[in-house]
């Protein structure tokens, strides 16, 4: 049985969170005095020269219409590698407890692990890209906290089978993490609508891809309400930027032309993947429910090298297991997919004629 107390570390318990200027009363007020701001503005706007809203209510609001979830179930990040971490932070011990992720995967879950101090335990995907139950369950033991789990999955860009996730949140009493970065372009349901089932659920979504803000940073993670106690509890004061609330705030009006513009994408995806499949020299191009596609190629490294020297940048897979020779190409504009295509014929026609 689940219970976040059994997980959450004994200095998170006890921890006295900072209290900003912000937490400090509730309602309306007209005269702030209170946070040693420079109160004749900025050279940039009147606006910037007060410190954000700490918890992001107008931005979570709008987010909770869109996605059919109390705003209390939502969690704002810089970036979702913020999440990423600060879940590290909150229920994994240094040097005493582990977690599993499931490579080939993002490389954000290692990395984070490794600056916490925090054992990392693999269950490679299978040949098919989709989980190995039995060595997974096999990894578990009491000080196992956390399991990453990506769908759709960076870089093989499939969805991981709905049934085994579910099994994994049926039979482990630590937080199963599901990243759907590349939800959107799916036709794979999410799971943030399970949060009401599974109290060691987190779901992690990002402004970056479908909606097209990467710059801004700006992460999303529903979870439980005590989950979400949490993850407030920890992270800086003010950790979302007045600028990326307010254009978080313009893009989330526009729903409509975010799903044209994913309609858009997944249309170019898989004529590219169509086309790309064609070139004698490619072996296999997997399927996609991402906005990339993952190319099994000949001599993937030269292609790779080939391109940059006409100025396309992919990303050269090759050296993650389960993807040798694999070129991961994230799908451009119609003109940017054009003139990768043309390269590559040029790349075929100097190398086999």
């Amino acid at each position: 049985m689940f219970s976040i107390n059994n997980i959450l570390r004994e200095n998170i318990k006890k921890l006295r969170p900072y209290s900003s200027a912000r937490d400090e009363f509730s309602g309306e007020a007209k005269v702030f005095l209170d946070a040693n701001e420079n109160s004749l503005g900025s050279p940039l706007t009147k606006w910037y020269n007060r410190y954000p809203d700490p918890y992001q209510h107008q931005v979570k609001n709008a987010i909770s219409t869109i996605k059919g979830i109390t705003a209390a179930h939502i969690f704002l990040g810089n970036g979702s590698d913020e999440c990423i971490d600060l879940l590290y932070r909150c229920f994994c011990e240094p040097q005493k407890d582990n977690v599993i992720i499931c490579p080939p995967t993002y490389g954000m879950y290692e990395v984070s692990a490794n600056i916490n101090d925090i054992e990392i335990r693999k269950a490679p995907l299978l040949d098919n890209f989709q989980l190995d139950l039995i060595h997974l369950e096999n990894l578990v033991d009491a000080n196992t906290k956390l399991i990453w789990i990506c769908s759709p999955n960076n870089p093989t860009a499939n969805s991981i089978n709905r049934a085994d996730i579910l099994t994994v949140l049926n039979n482990f009493n630590g937080i199963v993490v599901i990243d759907e970065a590349y939800i959107n372009f799916s036709k794979q349901k999410t799971f943030v609508q399970e949060l009401g089932e599974y109290e060691n659920l987190v779901v992690l979504q990002t402004f970056s891809k479908a909606w097209g803000l990467a710059a801004l940073r700006l992460g999303m993670a529903f979870a439980s309400l005590e989950i979400i106690a949490v993850m407030n509890k920890v992270k800086p004061p003010y950790n979302i930027n007045q600028a990326t609330q307010d254009l978080a705030l313009k893009a989330l009006q526009e729903v409509e032309q975010v799903n044209d513009m994913i309609a858009e994408l997944v249309d170019m995806r898989n004529a590219l993947s169509t086309v790309i499949a064609q070139i004698p020299t490619v072996e296999k191009v997997y399927p996609s429910d991402a906005n990339f596609i993952l190319v099994k190629i000949a001599d993937a490294r030269k292609v790779y090298e080939f391109l940059l020297t006409k100025g396309i940048v992919v990303r050269d897979r090759s050296s993650v297991k389960l993807c040798d020779d694999c070129l991961r190409i994230t799908i451009g504009t119609e003109q940017e997919n054009t003139l990768l295509v043309d390269a590559l014929a040029e790349y075929v026609h100097q190398t086999i004629g």
